[in-house]
């Protein structure tokens, strides 16, 4: 399927991003360095913004914090279908907390896709997927969405037509801005 032009801005570094610390649906705030990603992220923005895109941010605190200062005050809209995939009963532990406990999946050096896909309780990744479609077929011109890393990868996956299992293993950088136009991914970067 062909998607109009996607500007993709992953949220800046959250504490808990910084203590590998699984968020899912839970929320920390950004830190210093999550808040300068934004800003560089904000320096990309201008000629982005002039093109008058359709602006979607996830609800979450930490997206829009980031999209506060990566915008510049643009207006945008909410989406729920944004928010990140769910943890279940992971959220809020630590990356080697959960591996400690899960010999198996440890030993497959798992994404973190990967370890989200297994959370008791969890979204899973086919739910997950088909939220992030049900968006992108939802657009009807070029769109700005800052959302989340996880989120990212996946909607990147689609948007280059890449197959799903593809997704874990794309980059997943912050303050960038990822550009998706006619199934191919470029990625904006502003000097630090």
């Amino acid at each position: 399927m062909t998607y109009p032009t996607i500007w993709f801005l992953r949220h800046g570094q959250t504490e808990w991003n910084r203590e590998y610390r699984l968020q899912g649906q839970l929320d920390s705030p950004l830190t210093e360095q999550g808040a300068a990603e934004a800003r560089r992220q904000a320096d990309l923005m201008p000629p982005i913004l002039a093109q008058r895109p359709a602006i979607f941010v996830s609800p979450l605190g930490r997206t829009r914090q980031t999209a506060d200062i990566a915008l510049r005050g643009a207006a945008y809209r909410t989406d729920p279908r944004l928010m990140e995939i769910n943890a279940g009963a992971w959220q809020g532990l630590l990356r080697d907390e959960i591996l400690a406990t899960q010999p198996d999946l440890a030993a497959r050096a798992p994404t973190p896709l990967d370890i989200y896909e297994v959370a008791p309780g969890g979204e899973g990744l086919a739910a997950f997927q088909d939220r992030i479609r049900d968006f992108m077929r939802s657009l009807d011109r070029p769109t700005v969405v800052v959302a989340h890393g996880l989120l990212g990868q996946v909607l990147r996956a689609e948007a280059c037509g890449l197959p799903p299992e593809a997704a874990g293993g794309l980059s997943n950088l912050q303050g960038c801005v990822y550009v998706l136009k006619d199934g191919i991914e470029t990625c904006l970067e502003a000097p630090e």
